[in-house]
């Protein structure tokens, strides 16, 4: 399988569904729209989404009502990039290589466009019920994501991580837990969405959830070994960042070649744990595998 050529197909795809559910940009606040839609055009691997379609196949899902969570999750993981970006965050003026919303539209419009791009997403997801009216598995898709996007997922892993910069106190059971939320939660939501909306049992659905947090503890250390061993240009956005932030993360408590060798062994964990269930998505697996041995 061409794993490349696969991914750009339903890369390409998405892209085709986030362009439905985007906002006109319209009306006096117009510009709030624009900067929405040049954040979530921007560019982007369409990971989380993807994930998400992919499990939702692997368990039979047929229905379009996938489809407004695909946007919705991407919505919500774009605006969290825009508020990371902001000068109170990272401070950062490049995301893929290009400015980030901050940088084009000012740091009050960064602001408004990540508050609109976490209120739309919700908008946006509700419209599966126009779909669907009867399926019930709408609401607990519903609550997976306010559930994981929040103080008990992204946003909670998030603040922790804010307020351990600069301090001496970070210990590796502190730094798994920001790992866990703040970049696992999302990955857990989109695959758990998925697994919920094509009807898995419950057994499927927390070894769905399992491997998702798997994903995502190996593709934030990744990250940091990225943020050590990449250039700018490959990467698409400033290198040293972790450091320059005076960040803890896993190659500062690890060193470099111990994260890799975790990486490798917490993919493998993933794929095993993947393969206890029954049914099989082939491109799926080699997704969660070749996500991981990225260079951007």
């Amino acid at each position: 399988m061409d794993m490349k050529s696969e991914i750009n197909l339903r890369a390409e795809a998405i892209e085709a569904i986030l362009k439905k559910y985007l906002p006109a940009e319209e009306g006096y606040q117009k510009q709030i729209m624009e900067a929405m839609n040049y954040s979530i055009l921007a560019g982007g691997k369409r990971l989380r989404p993807m994930l998400m379609q992919e499990t939702y196949r692997l368990f039979g899902g047929q229905s379009e009502v996938i489809e407004p969570f695909m946007a919705a999750m991407e919505m919500i993981h774009t605006y969290s990039l825009v508020h990371d970006d902001l000068p109170a965050m990272d401070n950062d003026e490049y995301r893929r290589g290009k400015k980030t919303t901050h940088a084009i539209y000012g740091e009050a419009m960064g602001i408004l466009a990540g508050d609109a791009l976490l209120n739309f997403a919700f908008e946006t997801a509700t419209k599966a019920f126009e779909m669907e009216p009867e399926n019930a598995n709408i609401g607990k898709a519903l609550r997976i994501l306010a559930t994981k996007a929040g103080i008990y997922g992204m946003i909670g892993g998030q603040v922790v991580d804010v307020a351990s910069e600069g301090t001496t106190d970070m210990t590796k059971e502190k730094l798994d837990f920001i790992y866990r939320l703040k970049t696992g939660a999302l990955m857990e939501a989109s695959m758990l969405i998925g697994a919920v909306l094509a009807g898995a049992t419950k057994s499927e659905q927390q070894i769905v959830e399992q491997v998702a947090g798997e994903i995502g503890l190996a593709f934030q250390i990744q990250d940091d070994i990225l943020d050590v061993t990449s250039t700018e240009e490959v990467l698409g956005k400033p290198i040293g960042s972790d450091e320059k932030n005076q960040k803890f993360t896993y190659v500062t408590f690890e060193g470099l070649e111990k994260a890799k060798v975790d990486v490798a062994a917490i993919t493998k964990q993933a794929v095993s744990h993947m393969n206890q269930l029954v049914v099989r998505n082939e491109f799926l697996n080699e997704l969660l595998v070749y996500l991981i041995a990225r260079e951007k």
